[in-house]
């Protein structure tokens, strides 16, 4: 009884990581259940992990009354499982092993089953398990346990994907008062040999470190052959900083073929310089 004690404690513990692992997703499948509010759901859901990880411990180290209680839990679940079916919830999630699974009488027979089991738990004859028994569980919750960790690391990696794409990185910083007029003619054209469809002035300051960190990000834009790069320096091209009414440094100005402003601000990135020009191609689409 020993073993089957330990595994069926290993199963809700195993739900319990389930549920806390599914985040979101686990938490919005209780809608299923017509729990519409967000607090509401978020409470229900980290009580059900609490109870179920703590009735896992407590039917593992054989508390009295924790394997019926385990028994009325599931049991309640089998009863909520079959209320959303009758309500035309199937295939609905269903929250019972994280987010993605579902409503059906498949998970209401799991229920079922495991409610049964707690249930007949007390009523089995006390036996002690050999050596090789605990060696077979041993090895058994070991790799349990692997997989759990494989599971907990690609969830990771994907609230982690899923959060850097609802983060968006911040734009450049463009201030209408600070620095040239867009849409303006400014004479630093006459500074690039106007290859190219865009020209790119960037404005540095020998004591500014961000501007010396950002020179691999300004190599490669450099690179690009669409765009024409010039440093302009505080002290070498003051000229230059003060007929643009440049604010600071690192700040960036783009211009068309013909002098007029398309993008400018302040940058601190790569993505930021290249937000820049991406503003002004679509201000001034490249011709092929």
């Amino acid at each position: 009884m020993g073993l089957l004690r330990f595994s069926l404690a290993a199963v809700l513990l195993a739900a319990a990581a389930a549920k806390a692992l599914s985040g979101r997703s686990g938490r919005e499948a209780l809608r299923s259940y017509g729990l519409r509010d967000a607090r509401l759901r978020a409470g229900a859901w980290a009580a059900t992990i609490a109870l179920e990880a703590g009735l896992a411990f407590a039917v593992a180290l054989n508390v009295p009354g924790a394997a019926f209680a385990a028994a009325a839990l599931l049991a309640g679940f089998a009863l909520a499982l079959v209320m959303a079916i009758a309500r035309g919830r199937t295939g609905a999630p269903c929250g019972c092993l994280g987010g993605r699974s579902r409503i059906g009488w498949a998970s209401v027979g799991r229920a079922a089953l495991l409610a049964a089991a707690f249930a007949a738990l007390p009523f089995l004859p006390s036996t002690r398990p050999s050596s090789e028994a605990w060696l077979g569980a041993g090895l058994a919750l070991a790799l349990v346990g692997v997989a759990a960790l494989a599971v907990a690391l690609l969830a990771l990696a994907r609230e982690l994907g899923e959060l850097r794409l609802a983060i968006a990185p911040q734009a450049a910083l463009s201030l209408d008062h600070e620095g040239p007029e867009l849409g303006g003619r400014v004479a630093l054209i006459e500074r690039f040999e106007q290859r190219t469809p865009l020209s790119l002035a960037v404005f540095t300051s020998p004591g500014c470190h961000l501007c010396q960190a950002l020179e691999p990000s300004l190599r490669l834009v450099a690179s690009d052959p669409e765009v024409e790069l010039e440093l302009f320096d505080e002290e070498n091209d003051a000229d230059a900083w003060d007929a643009l009414a440049v604010p600071g440094s690192p700040y960036a100005v783009v211009l068309a073929p013909d002098g007029e402003v398309l993008a400018k601000g302040t940058f601190n990135s790569l993505f930021q310089l290249e937000s820049l020009l991406a503003s002004a191609l679509s201000t001034r689409p490249v011709r092929a």
